[in-house]
């Protein structure tokens, strides 16, 4: 493994994080494949819809009228019988129209004169319904063989429902990376307030959650002590598809991780990042697992905002990478004041939303998490600032 003479560019690195094949394609359950992205692309089974139905409550009508009405009613589900030709009877949204009928009259623009006919009321209705009126035709929405989305769609609920109504009960989907967290640090606290100079683990909460928004199947969370041998059996024990770490990024006293990877015989794709916060973030090809793929692993910076700065540049593009996602095309927004920026690096600036445009927020060093927590987002700031007006990209956070 040899370390990087220089740090990354951020558009560079998040290149490389994205840089990698998808995890294999999976066949799941519509009530299982939530989150997932499609292996290929979603097709239509049947039209949509797949008869002629109605679009109003009212009276299906065959020809221009006047009408005899016919017993009975339509009701969604039914197999209506044939309409003769100045017939009508009842229907109800959604039902399949009876062949034979021209259109739809509306509950509100008709009556029952209670003779067996059928009464337009002038006030709503200036005449017979036109031919079509209120019919949802076959095959209007799609035709059986149509593409409906393409592959890289994350399955959303709406996306699910799409499915189901052309057709389809199973989904062709990527499987969703396993993820491992392993949060660095002897001074870290997993209960209470801080106290005799340990702090509490801010990223065991926040992280686990969010990377499961962002793609990660299941995360499981783990402390690690700040020392070699437990950091070496942690990374080399874990079967995830992607080990997060966080601290020892750096070449303090008690920093093992690139010792760790080194012994592991990992290769490194990015060691430090031209950014702030969160330059000495990294990320990792560690040896084969089981299935004979590529694990990865993604150091995060200890201190709570940059690494969330090293997760929007590594983990999440890995992340949405490897369960086959589209890259979604990014935000933009202008900038209502000046964003100040770092003289060579990029940086990642807490924002807040003020109308159409963003506006930096105060308590934005690298180990702070109260701007982050109201923030809209990451605004990409290049080097040497953005002045107001200018527009720059806005990257996702926890809870925006």
């Amino acid at each position: 493994m040899s370390t990087a003479a220089v740090s990354t560019g951020w558009e560079q690195a998040r290149a490389v994080a994205r840089a990698v094949p998808p995890l294999p394609t999976v066949t799941r359950d519509l009530t299982e494949a939530l989150g997932h992205a499609l292996a290929e692309p979603l097709t239509a089974i049947t039209d949509l819809p797949p008869f002629d139905t109605s679009a109003m409550d009212g009276w299906a009508v065959a020809g221009p009228g006047p009408w005899r009405l016919r017993g009975g009613g339509v009701l969604a589900g039914g197999r209506p019988e044939p309409l003769r030709l100045g017939t009508a009877v009842p229907i109800a949204t959604g039902a399949r129209l009876p062949d034979g009928a021209v259109a739809v009259l509306r509950r509100e623009d008709g009556e029952d004169d209670g003779r067996g006919g059928l009464l337009l009321d002038r006030a709503t209705s200036p005449g017979p319904p036109a031919p079509g009126r209120d019919i949802r035709s076959c095959g209007q929405e799609c035709h059986a063989g149509d593409p409906l989305l393409p592959a890289g769609t994350t399955v959303t609920p709406a996306v699910l429902g799409l499915a189901a109504a052309a057709g389809h009960d199973r989904l062709a989907v990527h499987r969703r990376p396993l993820v491992q967290l392993l949060v660095l640090g002897d001074e870290l606290l997993e209960a209470g307030p801080p106290r005799h100079g340990r702090i509490r683990d801010a990223l065991g909460p926040l992280l686990p959650p969010w990377l499961l928004g962002r793609g990660a199947d299941a995360v499981g969370r783990h402390l690690v002590p700040d020392d070699f041998g437990p950091l070496y059996e942690a990374v080399r024990g874990s079967t995830a598809d992607v080990v997060v770490t966080t601290g020892s990024t750096a070449a303090g006293p008690v920093d093992f991780l690139h010792d760790v990877l080194r012994a592991l015989g990992a290769r490194l794709l990015v060691d430090s990042v031209a950014v702030r916060p969160g330059h000495p973030m990294l990320l990792a090809e560690l040896p084969p697992g089981a299935d004979g793929r590529p694990r990865h692993l993604v150091g995060l910076p200890g201190n709570p905002l940059a690494a969330v700065a090293g997760a929007v540049t590594l983990a999440v593009p890995l992340l949405r990478r490897l369960g086959g996602h589209l890259e979604a095309e990014p935000v933009r927004a202008a900038c209502a004041a000046a964003l100040p920026g770092h003289p060579r690096d990029t940086r990642l600036l807490p924002v807040r939303r003020t109308g159409p445009a963003v506006a930096p927020l105060p308590f934005d060093g690298p180990a702070m998490l109260r701007g982050l927590a109201v923030a809209d987002g990451l605004a990409v700031v290049p080097p040497g600032g953005a002045e107001a007006g200018t527009v720059v990209e806005i990257l996702d956070v926890p809870g925006s």
